[in-house]
């Protein structure tokens, strides 16, 4: 197989050579070839391949100059709106939205948590009741990213408010161009404005924009927030990536600044995050044989922990340099940059990573009950009706 994805990458290259073929043009290329995911199906930008040859790919097309399709800018589509609407999604909705998900030709976002439903998610608010074959949905999502760039959302919303929480909620594919969408920045400590809330008011939603079963949504979601772990813990990376090499690049060009204790913390985390980094790697492989679990869970709990201890432990070592920041300007960047910019500005955004994709307190819980089988924390409210449940 690998000989022969070598093959097809070379015939796509010569048929598109990179050097004056257009970018979408070239990308739209390679995903009808079958080169853009080759472990998804054919004719849905893959072979069947499996998922460990897409390196192989990569690679070969990395070395041509072959332009890529800037994962950081849509970063949500490919690692969690792809996987979910693969496994739930109709053959219609598979043809429609994943090449130009892929492409970058339109942007995704995740219209999940709520003011008072975020760690239990559960317990969401946003109403989507059926009206002929269209649903019309009313509600507000909260620390939503892209959304002031995005096409599509994948959003959950209650569809019957008589059933227990877990058992009400439906998963549908929402038109971010919709009149009734009103997308507002939210500011955060670092200046910026990469998260937003979504106000729905009166949003229409075809029934063909529904993926899976009415009422079965917080089974799809299951699906959204595994990768979704995944996607912010677990990526392919080399010895030294993110925010260890950030430091560990200051420590070898700044020796004035050294001391025995903060050595010996930059030792501690330097061997974490290889840690973190080979665990990952037996996570993706694992993931070749099929879907990610709540093992997920700790990739991303130890990225949370060490990009903040790791960040704080460069401020401290700059000293006065540390405290410095260039630019409070508020700004709605396209993408998140984990290590961009200077100490400070990685020190503050470090502080979103225990929240943003599932809190390191519930993933802890998910750890435990999921993945050592401890006994679960009590739950008196899993047999009650949803509109019963005091809010």
């Amino acid at each position: 197989m690998e000989s022969e994805l070598r093959e097809r990458t070379a015939a796509l290259l010569a048929a598109h050579d990179p050097a004056d073929t257009d970018r979408l043009a070239f990308l739209q290329a390679r995903f009808d070839a079958g080169l853009a995911w080759v472990h998804f199906p054919e004719g849905l930008g893959g072979l069947g391949a499996p998922r460990s040859l897409q390196a192989v790919v990569d690679a070969e097309l990395a070395a041509a100059g072959a332009p890529g399709n800037d994962p950081r800018r849509i970063g949500i589509g490919l690692g969690m709106a792809a996987p979910t609407i693969l496994k739930y999604g109709t053959d219609a909705q598979k043809r429609r939205f994943l090449r130009p998900l892929w492409t970058g030709e339109e942007v995704w976002c995740q219209l999940f948590s709520e003011p008072g439903a975020g760690s239990d998610l559960a317990a969401l608010g946003t109403r989507a009741v059926l009206d002929g074959d269209t649903w019309v949905v009313d509600g507000q999502k909260v620390w939503t990213s892209s959304a002031h760039t995005a096409r599509w959302a994948i959003l959950i919303a209650r569809t019957d408010p008589d059933v227990p929480k877990h058992q009400g909620i439906t998963y549908f594919v929402c038109d971010m161009t919709d009149p009734g969408v009103d997308v507002r920045p939210l500011r955060q400590i670092t200046g910026e404005a990469e998260f937003n809330e979504v106000f729905l008011t009166g949003v229409r939603i075809p029934d063909a924009h529904r993926l899976g079963a009415v009422g079965e949504g917080w089974q799809v979601a299951q699906t959204t927030l595994n990768n979704e772990r995944v996607a912010i813990g677990g990526q392919a990376a080399p010895r030294e990536a993110g925010m260890v090499g950030v430091v560990a690049e200051t420590w070898r060009a700044r020796p004035e600044l050294r001391t025995h204790d903060l050595h010996q913390r930059l030792l501690k985390g330097w061997v974490e995050a290889e840690v973190a980094r080979l665990t990952g790697e037996r996570l993706r492989q694992q993931l070749t044989v099929g879907q990610p679990g709540p093992e997920g869970a700790a990739m991303k709990l130890a990225f949370a922990r060490l990009a903040q201890e790791l960040s704080g432990l460069e401020v401290e070592l700059l000293g006065e340099e540390g405290l410095s920041y260039d630019d409070w300007t508020m700004r709605r960047p396209d993408h998140v940059d984990f290590t961009g910019r200077e100490a400070g500005y990685r020190y503050l955004r470090a502080k979103g990573n225990s929240i943003e994709g599932g809190t390191s307190e519930i993933l802890r819980n998910i750890i435990a009950e999921r993945v050592l089988g401890l006994p679960g924390e009590p739950r008196t409210d899993k047999n009650v009706p949803w509109k019963e449940l005091p809010r």
